[in-house]
């Protein structure tokens, strides 16, 4: 693998799946998405493995969601879209065993694919959490059905409506309950194994069950919301040149934290 890493401990059970792309803010492109659902995949058949741990390379982002030079060529049709992120999550690829994010740094966007489809997240007291699509004239369709499952109404609104002109820290995104835990800076990743290593520590069939019963009772609202999602992004996405103009004059604005 080119964009990911994988370091196994066969003692414990334990997976850490670390996404390696620092330099690009550990943005997903194509090549990483591909990776994703090979891994996950194979993870399946994988007996060394009874959790997993999901993190982000360097210290400065978990994931920023979709490379921005990433160029995905879109059906004319607003009823089909094709969306490289939608198959990048360990749900989408049938595996249910668990996984715990473990955040540091910003995680925005199309990072939610991946915290949407973990059973937790813990972070440390440098992450921040937000969705630009709306500063850049793009519509927030799975980020917003999948993070409604995770937070409040209001606060899912509030997030993706404020776009890049807000993040949610730490703290704030532990009493919502977006985070189950909040470390000491540098520490997510730690205090995520160390919850994986119990979990590995249980039979693997009634974790896994669990998992799979947990999804099941969130599946009744994911699966009507993202049945409307491609028409939404159809009719209220601007055209890539617009949003490219946005990108520029409102990318470098300074958001404010809560």
């Amino acid at each position: 693998m080119k964009t990911l890493r994988l370091d196994v401990d066969e003692d414990a059970g334990v997976a850490v799946v670390t996404l390696d792309r620092p330099e690009r803010l550990n943005a997903i492109d194509l090549e990483m998405a591909g990776e994703l659902v090979a891994l996950w995949r194979a993870l399946r058949f994988d007996e060394r493995v009874r959790a997993v741990v999901l993190t982000g390379a360097g210290e400065r982002a978990f994931c920023t969601g979709i490379d921005r030079d990433v160029v995905v060529p879109q059906p004319s049709s607003p009823y089909m879209q094709d969306d490289p992120l939608l198959a990048v999550g360990p749900k989408a690829n049938d595996l249910w065993k668990p996984v715990v994010a473990a955040v540091n740094g910003m995680a925005c966007g199309g990072a939610f694919y991946l915290l949407g489809e973990s059973e937790f997240v813990v972070a440390d007291a440098t992450a921040t959490f937000f969705d630009p699509h709306t500063t850049y004239g793009m519509v927030s369709a799975y980020e917003s059905v999948l993070m409604a499952q995770r937070m409040p109404y209001g606060e899912v609104a509030r997030m993706v409506l404020m776009g890049n002109a807000e993040r949610i820290g730490a703290r704030r995104a532990h009493e919502i309950g977006l985070v189950s835990e909040v470390t000491e800076v540098g520490r997510a990743l730690e205090g995520a194994v160390r919850c994986a290593r119990v979990i590995a520590g249980c039979p693997a069939e009634a974790v896994q069950g669990t998992v799979r019963a947990l999804w099941a009772a969130r599946e009744a609202v994911r699966v009507p919301g993202f049945a409307v999602a491609p028409q939404l992004i159809a009719l209220g996405n601007l055209p890539g040149e617009r949003q490219a103009e946005l990108f520029a004059h409102r990318g470098r604005a300074e958001p404010r934290i809560r």
